[in-house]
C-alpha cells in the first residue's frame, strides 16, 4: 500500500566515522568482512580505515562461504577456504603485524547473512542433535505476511553459526597468545536479529517474537557484549537500553579520546554505566519506512522504560506492550491502556519531527485483489515448501546444489 521514504545509498562523506577519530587519535585502523554501506567511492577505505579486507557495497556473500568467492576486496587463496575464517585470519594479521602500536579493528561477517552454508561435517552434527530430540510436526506458522520458522532444527544454519564461533575464537585467542589480552577492548554483537521469515527462513528467535526485519524483540533484541579487562566488571549484565549508536561514544571515552558530541549525537556512553554508576532514563526510537522483505511492516517504534509502542504507517494503527510483562509481544494494550499509548506517540512524533524524518507515501497503483491472492499462494504453497525442505534437510541422503556442501541461495 505504501512505497519507501527516499534515502541515502552511500554513506555521506561529510560525516565523521569513528574511525576517522580513531585515526586522529593515532589509531591504525581495520576492516573486515561486511560493509553494505555504498558503492566504489564509498568503501571502508573511504571513510577512515587504513585497510580493507572483503568491504564492498555487496550484503551478502557472492559465491558463497567456500571460496572461490566473487569479492573485488578479498581475493581467493585456497579453493574451499571457509570465508568466516579466512575474514578472522586476516584480523589476526593485522593485530600481530600491529601489537605494539594502537590500533582499531573491525571484523563484520558475513555469515550468517544468506546464502546458508556448512560443512558435511557440520551437518552431521546438528543433523544427528536434531535426531536426538522429538522433531516437531511443523516448524512454522504464518506472521502477518510470511510464514515464520519456530524451531530451532536447521542443521545447515546451526555448522554456518559454529564457522563464526570457530573465528571468533581464532581472533581472541590471537589477542592471548600476543600478550594483548588484558589491554584490548573487545566489543561483539550483531546488527539483527536472526531470519526467522523471509531470505533463507534459516532459525527461530522464539520466545522473542519475530526476527531480521521486523519491528518485535526477535528482530531488534540482540547480543551486546563488552569486555574491559582493566574494569573489574566481568560478569556484570546491564538492564539499562543500549542501541549500537552508543558504540561511537563509548568506545571514545574508554580509549580517553577527543569526543565528538555533533557526530555521534543519537549515542551516549556507556562507560559510566560499566563501571557500576547510573545514568539518566533514556527512550530508544526505530524509524523503518519501508516493508523488509522478511515480511516487516513500515513502522516507527519506541521504547521507554517498560513500555513499547508500534506505529504503523501503512494504517496509522498502535501497539502497545508491556516487556516486563509480555516480552514475547503477544498482548496489545493499545486499546486498554490508552493514556500510556497516548503519552509515548506524542513522543515519539515529536523525535521524528526533531530529526526531519522521512516517511513513506501512498502507492497508487496498489491492488489490492491482487495483494490478496499473492497472500493465498504464499499460505498455501510456499509454507507447505518450506515444511517440505524442512524434513528434507534432515534426511541421510541429503545433498546440496553444486555450488558448496550445505548451499541454500537466497535473494536479498
Amino acid at each position: 500500500k505504501l512505497l519507501p521514504a527516499e534515502y541515502i545509498h552511500n554513506l555521506s562523506k561529510k560525516d565523521l566515522t569513528i574511525a576517522e577519530a580513531m585515526k586522529e587519535e593515532g589509531y591504525k585502523t581495520f576492516y573486515a568482512g561486511k560493509w553494505h554501506l555504498g558503492g566504489k567511492g564509498s568503501y571502508p577505505e573511504d571513510h577512515g580505515f587504513d585497510i580493507n579486507k572483503g568491504g564492498w557495497e555487496s550484503g551478502s556473500p557472492q559465491g558463497g562461504y567456500f571460496s572461490p568467492w566473487i569479492n573485488p576486496k578479498l581475493e581467493n587463496n585456497l579453493e574451499g577456504e571457509n570465508l568466516s575464517m579466512r575474514l578472522a585470519n586476516e584480523t589476526v594479521k593485522f593485530i600481530t603485524e600491529h601489537k605494539d602500536t594502537n590500533f582499531f579493528a573491525v571484523l563484520s561477517f558475513y555469515a550468517v547473512h544468506g546464502p546458508i552454508e556448512t560443512t558435511n561435517e557440520k551437518w552431521k552434527k546438528y543433523k544427528n542433535k536434531v535426531e536426538a530430540t522429538d522433531l516437531a510436526e511443523t516448524g512454522f506458522e504464518m506472521e502477518r505476511v510470511l510464514p515464520i520458522r519456530t524451531k530451532q532444527d536447521n542443521p545447515i544454519y546451526a555448522g554456518l553459526v559454529e564457522s563464526v564461533d570457530d573465528a571468533v575464537g581464532k581472533v581472541l585467542n590471537s589477542l592471548e597468545e600476543l600478550g594483548l589480552n588484558d589491554k584490548t577492548i573487545v566489543i561483539f554483537t550483531s546488527d539483527n536479529g536472526g531470519v526467522a521469515s523471509g531470505d533463507a527462513y534459516s532459525t527461530s528467535n522464539l520466545p522473542l517474537r519475530g526476527g531480521k526485519g521486523y519491528q518485535w524483540e526477535g528482530g531488534i533484541r540482540v547480543p551486546y557484549f563488552i569486555k574491559i579487562p582493566w574494569l573489574n566488571v566481568a560478569g556484570a549484565h546491564i538492564s539499562y537500553p543500549v542501541s549500537g549508536t552508543d558504540f561511537f561514544p563509548t568506545i571514545l571515552e574508554l580509549t580517553n579520546s577527543s569526543l565528538r558530541p555533533t557526530e555521534h549525537l543519537d549515542g551516549i556512553s556507556l562507560k559510566a554505566l560499566i563501571e557500576g554508576k547510573s545514568l539518566p532514563d533514556r527512550q530508544l526510537v526505530w524509524h523503518y519506512p519501508h516493508y523488509g522483505n522478511q515480511g516487516g511492516e513500515p513502522n516507527s517504534t519506541i521504547i521507554e522504560g517498560d513500555w513499547k509502542l508500534i506505529h504503523y504507517w501503512e494504517d496509522d494503527r498502535d501497539e502497545l506492550y508491556n516487556l516486563n510483562n509480555d516480552l514475547n509481544e503477544r498482548t496489545d494494550l493499545s486499546k486498554t491502556n490508552i493514556d500510556d499509548t497516548q503519552r509515548l506517540k506524542i513522543k515519539l512524533e515529536k523525535y521524528l519531527k526533531n530529526v526531519n524524518a522521512v516517511y513513506p507515501k501512498i502507492d497508487l497503483k496498489y491492488d489490492e485483489e491482487m495483494a490478496s491472492q499473492r497472500h493465498e499462494k504464499i499460505v498455501n504453497e510456499l509454507r507447505p515448501k518450506l515444511e517440505e525442505e524442512r524434513i528434507k534437510i534432515l534426511q541421510d541422503d541429503f545433498k546440496p546444489n553444486n555450488n558448496w556442501w550445505g548451499s541454500k541461495l537466497t535473494k536479498d
